[in-house]
């Protein structure tokens, strides 16, 4: 969420005509308004019962009040805003990867939020450009009702894909109208600046929808030093043989003498055969992508895990060593201070037998002068 949802007390409430009615300077409502209700169109609550979409009409409110009044809001363009609508965008995608239905009810909302400040932005313009988040609700609102001539008119289909084949069908026409009635390329509109696989799949399946031949996803792979920077002088391997049709036009005047890097022809072709498959080509990546990042994080907590077992081990270890050291040098030093007494015991036993010679031998030479 870029800003705060304000004080729902403080929101303009709606006039009996279902106009947003202002607020004076004092903060009060002007006598159109009641304040402190929450603001309703005109005819929405009936006998308690609420129509869905009655609390939009408080979220413009409060968008046009903080446009006004918050300096970070009334600041903003749509360039500045462009990184949040993308941002959000990927984050609803990301709830509903996980199948956060609370996640994803948030998320929406901060999308919605972005579609209301960008119409808030327009609505500013004076360059004859500007409109109005009615004018974006009524312009969806129109084409839906165009393209549903089954609900809203008096066509009648046969199922779901006859549905889809009406609506490409009117959607078409109405391309050519807003080109004054010429022909109009099968991927017009198509936005070059979204994800490469899913800018892929989208132009191969616009391309499938006008009866291009699949054989046009078959790219021409030359060695190329990056990406769409041909190597000059090098002949484009792998090109489709020139002269042989494809649904009447020669392939060589189809795809021209450009080519692209064999990674770039590999992930192209990758993409057809996922499509093939019925699968999402962006998608099918994005959930590859998930499942190593959790492998990822698995090794992680696996590593951490055992570097705290190793540490403990280390430990018991290094306190074992610190144990034996310790008895080794117990004994070491209860050895030597046995050999340390025994050798005294036998210097002093020694020491007494050489005492006790020596006395003899005076004794005797005592006694051999007496008897001479």
């Amino acid at each position: 969420m870029l800003t705060p949802p304000g004080d729902r007390r403080e929101v303009a409430p709606v006039s009996d005509r279902g106009e947003v009615a202002p607020v004076s300077d004092r903060g009060e409502a002007t006598p159109d308004g009641n304040r402190g209700q929450a603001p309703v169109p005109a005819g929405s609550a009936r006998d308690g019962a609420v129509v869905p979409g009655a609390a939009l009409i408080e979220l413009v409110a409060i968008m046009d009040r903080l446009r006004r009044e918050c300096p970070w809001d009334a600041r903003q363009t749509h360039e500045s805003l462009a990184p949040f609508l993308l941002e959000e965008t990927y984050e609803a995608l990301e709830a509903l990867e996980r199948r956060d239905l609370a996640m994803l009810r948030e998320e929406l909302g901060d999308v919605l939020l972005q579609v209301l400040f960008h119409a808030r932005v327009a609505a500013e313009r004076t360059d004859g450009t500007a409109f109005t988040i009615d004018d974006v609700a009524e312009g969806i609102a129109g084409k839906l009702v165009r393209r549903h001539p089954h609900v809203f008119a008096d066509v009648a289909v046969s199922g779901a894909d006859e549905v889809k084949a009406n609506w490409d069908a009117i959607k078409a026409r109405e391309r050519a109208e807003a080109q004054g009635g010429g022909p109009v390329s099968a991927l017009a509109g198509v936005p070059m600046s979204q994800p490469a696989l899913s800018l892929a799949a989208q132009l191969q399946r616009r391309a499938q929808r006008a009866g291009a031949p699949a054989a046009l996803a078959d790219l021409p792979v030359g060695d190329l030093p990056a990406a769409g920077l041909p190597a000059a002088g090098l002949p484009a391997a792998g090109l489709p043989v020139a002269g042989v049709p494809v649904a009447g036009v020669p392939v060589g005047d189809l795809v021209g003498a450009e080519s692209v890097s064999a990674i770039g022809g590999e992930l192209f072709a990758l993409v057809a055969r996922a499509r093939a498959a019925g699968l999402d080509p962006e998608l099918e990546l994005r959930h590859a992508a998930r499942v190593y990042r959790e492998r990822v994080h698995e090794w992680e907590r696996a590593s951490a895990d055992a570097g705290v077992e190793s540490e403990a081990a280390e430990a018991r270890a290094e306190g074992e060593t610190e144990a034996a050291d310790a008895e080794a040098e117990g004994e070491s030093e209860a050895a030597d201070a046995e050999a340390e007494g025994e050798s005294e015991a036998a210097e002093a036993e020694a020491a007494e037998g050489e005492t006790e010679d020596a006395a003899a031998s005076t004794g005797g030479e005592d006694r051999g002068r007496r008897a001479d």
